[in-house]
């Protein structure tokens, strides 16, 4: 097994821990593989009476997926191995949603785009006060995915759409406001609550540890987010905005001019598409059709150019906000055929 992830049965649980952290715990195609195997591993063994997923290191659970290879591929013309990487990590996303057995998850630090896909879709997810969620994808090309996608259709309101496109930062409580996370328990409980879950196989060891926290900024904003985020389309969104010069609204407009025009304009349809569905296999296969075309098609290779390459942070995005073709969106958001994700 690769020293990057640690597997093993301990009591009652089945453990997962990522390893690392100088690299903020970033997933790599054999970590997902390896997650995989322990599921099919654990769904059915008698011993295993409930999943801890956890990292290693201070500031990150994981900050994402590890993209260096699929840029060298990408850059050389080999889309295959980008595919590939997204179909099995999409099925290993799908198994920890559709998990039997309570899985519980623990999200320091940072937890973003890949991480989501491992530590979001637990059916206990605890957060402390250095957690920070987000699903930053628009930002260097692609829509928000992992099955992240299905989380934000269903946050409450129009937080969806403002998370989604902004790639905005969630603290803990945003976290549980917006259907990240369930529980806030102080990073100095996390260990006592770890033994008990492996001693007693006891999920409702987490409720008894967890407390209240207090609102966080994505409360007070909500009513603006509602208001300017509920048209049917970016252009909506963007008229909506640039109506109203307010604090929130410039903010805003500025994080949005950082992504990627056709990436926002997606994923917007994509959340309205998938809101009030319960199926993570139906937003999985829809965001495939995206990242399956991201690097051919799509902002992908140029968004990581800037971001990770060299780290210019100025993409040459392929449209600008307000010249976005809706058949563009239509393309890269139409149905694979052969090629369609199957789970």
């Amino acid at each position: 097994m690769s020293a990057d992830i640690h597997i093993r049965k301990e009591g009652r649980a089945g453990r997962i821990t990522l390893n690392r952290p100088k690299a903020l715990n970033a997933l790599t195609y054999d970590m997902c593989l390896a997650i995989d195997a322990a599921l099919d591993m654990w769904m059915e063994d008698t011993d295993v009476a409930l999943l801890i997923l956890d990292a290693e290191g201070e500031k990150a659970f994981c900050a994402g997926g590890d993209i260096a290879e699929m840029y060298a591929t990408g850059t050389a013309g080999d889309f295959s191995y980008g595919r590939r990487f997204w179909r099995d990590e999409y099925r290993m996303n799908a198994k920890l949603f559709r998990f039997p057995k309570p899985v519980v998850s623990f999200l320091q630090g940072f937890t973003m785009g890949g991480g989501v896909g491992v530590g979001c879709h637990a059916s206990h997810r605890i957060v402390c006060d250095s957690s920070q969620i987000a699903m930053p994808e628009v930002g260097i090309g692609l829509v928000p995915d992992v099955g992240g996608s299905l989380i934000l259709a269903n946050a409450p309101g129009r937080l969806g759409e403002y998370l989604g496109i902004t790639a905005g930062r969630m603290g803990p409580a945003d976290a549980i406001l917006a259907g990240f996370a369930d529980y806030y328990i102080p990073k100095t409980g996390w260990d006592t609550v770890k033994s008990a879950l492996v001693e007693t196989g006891d999920w409702t060891q987490v409720d008894a540890a967890a407390i209240t926290v207090a609102d966080g900024t994505l409360a007070s904003l909500k009513d603006q987010i509602d208001a300017h985020f509920s048209g049917e389309s970016l252009a909506d969104i963007l008229r909506s905005l640039r109506s109203e010069e307010t604090d929130f609204t410039k903010e805003t407009l500025k994080r949005l001019g950082r992504n990627s025009p056709l990436a926002m304009g997606c994923a917007v349809e994509m959340i309205h598409r998938l809101r009030g569905a319960e199926d993570i296999e139906r937003a999985l296969e829809l965001e495939y059709r995206f990242t399956h075309r991201a690097m051919e098609h799509g902002d992908f290779i140029e968004g990581i150019r800037a971001a990770i390459i060299d780290k210019d942070r100025r993409p040459n995005w392929q449209h600008d906000m307000d010249g976005l073709p809706d058949v563009d969106m239509s393309k890269m958001l139409r149905p694979l055929g052969p090629d369609a994700l199957t789970l």
